[in-house]
């Protein structure tokens, strides 16, 4: 037999490969491969139902990370795998986007969102927001449930408010600091503490809370979300960045309590 020769060799030995590659579940080189999207923890239930349908029409798998916007963004800074990132603010996407961890030229404001005051169900509370409104007497002896206002951005939006309205000082001893923001937000859902700071979409999608006011706009920066392909995204990241941006995407964000940004 003749020996063959090396670009016929390399050939063959890729075709091998391929098969033991397939075989294993391993992705072939260039091929399609499962999207992986970071994204902020408050958009988790809506995105679940966005991601089932892209899989529907594409074929392609999604699947996401869901967490605090700081954490996700470290994450993406210390080399994790991720296609997109999704963040709960700009701050965190110009964090990365400085050093060059996503792709400028993808970056697009998403969705809009605002700010609520919870409480558990039942509870009688209600309350107008508005410069010296009596917080801190409607949290009695109890705490006020807040994403960490250090570095997450709904707790970033909520000591923001809280500021503006003289509230702050009254209050900032008593926080309870959570993780994220549906970590504040079960505090209040099992009534670990009597109020809580969240966004208008996770109070939308928890029924053990009841909204008790609303934090107006001037109050807070701007609650943008922007989305952005990472550095390392695959080379079909691209239509799913399209697809959150069609009508079909959009009906399920507008019914989950998101504004459409244009």
């Amino acid at each position: 037999m003749l020996p063959m020769s090396r670009s016929r060799l390399r050939a063959v030995l890729g075709l091998i490969l391929g098969g033991v590659f397939a075989l294993r579940g391993v992705p072939v080189p260039g091929a399609d491969h499962p999207l992986l999207v970071f994204a902020a923890a408050s958009l988790s239930d809506v995105l679940e139902q966005v991601d089932a349908a892209y899989t529907r029409g594409s074929g392609v798998d999604v699947r996401a990370s869901y967490a605090a916007s700081s954490l996700l963004a470290k994450q993406i800074e210390a080399g994790a795998g991720a296609d997109v990132f999704i963040s709960a603010d700009e701050e965190w996407m110009d964090y990365l986007q400085q050093r060059s961890d996503v792709r400028a030229a993808t970056r697009r404001d998403l969705l809009g969102n605002a700010l609520v005051l919870i409480a558990p169900r039942n509870s009688p509370v209600h309350l107008a927001i508005q410069p010296g409104v009596a917080l801190s007497a409607a949290l009695g002896d109890g705490r006020l449930a807040m994403a960490d206002p250090d570095t997450v951005p709904a707790g970033r939006y909520g000591a923001a408010a809280l500021r503006s309205l003289g509230l702050w000082d009254g209050v900032s001893a008593r926080i309870a600091r959570a993780e994220n923001v549906r970590a504040a937000l079960a505090y209040v859902a099992r009534g670990e503490t009597p109020l809580g700071v969240v966004y208008r979409t996770d109070a939308q999608s928890e029924p053990r809370v009841s909204v008790v006011g609303v934090f107006p706009g001037y109050t807070h920066p701007p609650i943008h979300y922007p989305v952005a392909l990472t550095a390392r995204a695959g080379p079909t990241a691209g239509r799913y960045l399209d697809f959150l941006r069609s009508a079909t995407a959009r009906a399920f964000f507008r019914r989950a309590g998101f504004e459409i940004l244009p």
